[in-house]
């Protein structure tokens, strides 16, 4: 009997199967969320390879530690990030709530000839709304 392994990237966050670039995305996501929850030490390794771009290698020269430290403390910080997520989720609270202010952006958007015959102060006002909500992006 086989068994299967599973790969991670890097960071230890997400199955390869994952395009690299959204693994990555994800964790710049995450790291604007819950990045204050991390000591300074994290946040910074992490931003230098996540936000930068930086190599593993590149951030342990300019930190003068070993790539494998940078290893385990970007792993760990991207494994935090990610259980604070999964306790928490605040990421996929604001992601489903941003995909409802754009589905009634849509709408009104439908609407508009027929409310601003009808109501075009509410027309306007829910229009503002929206576009205070959108703009917390």
């Amino acid at each position: 009997m086989s068994t299967v392994r599973r790969f991670t990237d890097p960071a230890g966050a997400r199955p390869q199967a994952e395009d690299p670039l959204q693994a990555r995305e994800r964790v710049a996501v995450l790291l604007a969320f819950y990045g204050p929850l991390l000591t300074a030490r994290q946040q910074q390794l992490l931003r230098l390879y996540v936000e930068e771009d930086l190599s593993l290698a590149e951030i342990a020269v300019d930190g003068g530690v070993s790539r494998q430290a940078v290893h385990d403390l970007v792993r760990r910080s991207v494994r935090t990030l990610a259980s604070l997520e999964r306790r928490l989720g605040v990421v996929a609270r604001y992601e489903r709530q941003q995909a409802a202010v754009r589905r009634l952006q849509e709408l009104l958007a439908g609407w508009r000839g027929r409310l601003q015959a009808e109501d075009p102060d509410g027309l306007r006002e829910a229009m503002g709304l929206l576009e205070h909500l959108s703009e917390d992006e």
